[in-house]
């Protein structure tokens, strides 16, 4: 992965963000949930960190088991979509990177929160796919009858699902906000060839996990991927179908026309919404209750949607 891409982890048991090198180890990036290390060899470490962020406001308390979920999570899908596309991992485990990463000891205990993965010159898209009517897609929706520019049916509701599902990119802001395109401006800015290639593959990959979170008893309304070339080929880089990159419903609580509780980190935003905040740092000190909560929805999204459980992944429970 090349700089621009997100890496994750929280070197220091509160969350803090590192910097510098660390026993020979560069950071390439620093991110609001990842750290993305230069471990050689065309190889990067991302290490995924318990820091957790609401209204791109990074809250001070760490959610306990957070990194894990989001790295066992991605390993899971990685090993699930590999037939669709190909994937940045090498390896998760902590022997594995101990063993080709040495300098990796230097940043602690990051068991379970790490990922060794292949560096890729990264598609300066963010590559959404979306399945039902939501968020910032049901805005426009109602306001212009349109999604990313394309003109929908009428009489579509919010949580409505998609005739089909869409491939909806925005471009990669340095700094502010992502803008939203249609496929036309994705084609102007990386050429029809990787856009059609990116589409294609993004609609396979958002398919195949949707039918496997349904097994589970959700609805992947929409999630996010990040694209690079390795070896000259677009792969899955960075997170996959987390909570983070997805908004996960569950199936029973879907009734179109009304918004779905997200399956995430929804207990935190609950809370910020009843505080006199103006969503602006600092944010306020979190309850030791909204922290538990929202840990426990994180844990539960893991296991539910995979079948596994959280204790048997690496790493120790927080």
């Amino acid at each position: 992965m090349a700089p621009e891409a997100t890496g994750a982890p929280q070197a220091t048991p509160g969350g803090a963000r590192p910097d510098g090198a660390h026993g020979g180890l560069r950071l390439v990036c620093s991110g609001k949930v990842r750290e993305l290390y230069d471990a050689g060899d065309g190889l990067l470490l991302m290490v995924a960190s318990d820091r957790v962020s609401a209204f791109d406001v990074v809250m001070a308390e760490p959610i306990p088991d957070k990194g894990r979920v989001l790295t066992a999570m991605t390993s899971f899908w990685f090993g699930e979509l590999g037939d669709v596309a190909p994937g940045s991992l090498v390896s998760a485990d902590p022997a594995v990177i101990a063993r080709l990463v040495p300098a990796s000891d230097a940043l602690g205990d990051v068991a379970g929160r790490a990922m060794l993965v292949r560096r890729a010159e990264m598609l300066p898209l963010e590559c959404i796919v979306r399945g039902y009517l939501a968020g910032q897609a049901y805005a426009e929706y109602a306001a212009r009858g349109t999604v990313h520019g394309t003109p929908l049916p009428s009489g579509l509701r919010l949580a409505d699902r998609l005739p089909e599902p869409m491939f909806t990119p925005s471009t990669k802001a340095a700094t502010g906000h992502d803008e939203n395109i249609d496929f036309g401006r994705a084609v102007e800015l990386v050429g029809a060839p990787a856009a059609e290639t990116a589409r294609d593959l993004c609609l396979a990959v958002y398919r195949q996990a949707a039918a496997r979170v349904e097994e589970a008893g959700f609805v992947l309304a929409d999630t996010k991927f990040e694209l690079g070339w390795v070896d000259g080929r677009l792969t899955l880089c960075d997170e996959v179908v987390t909570p983070d990159s997805s908004r996960l419903w569950l199936a029973g609580d879907v009734v179109p026309g009304r918004p779905p509780p997200s399956f995430d980190k929804q207990p935190l935003r609950d809370w910020l919404d009843s505080q006199p905040w103006d969503k602006r740092p600092p944010p306020p000190p979190l309850p030791r209750e909204v922290v538990e909560a929202t840990s426990q929805r994180y844990v539960a999204a893991y296991e539910r949607v995979t079948g596994n459980r959280l204790d048997d992944w690496y790493g120790a429970r927080r």
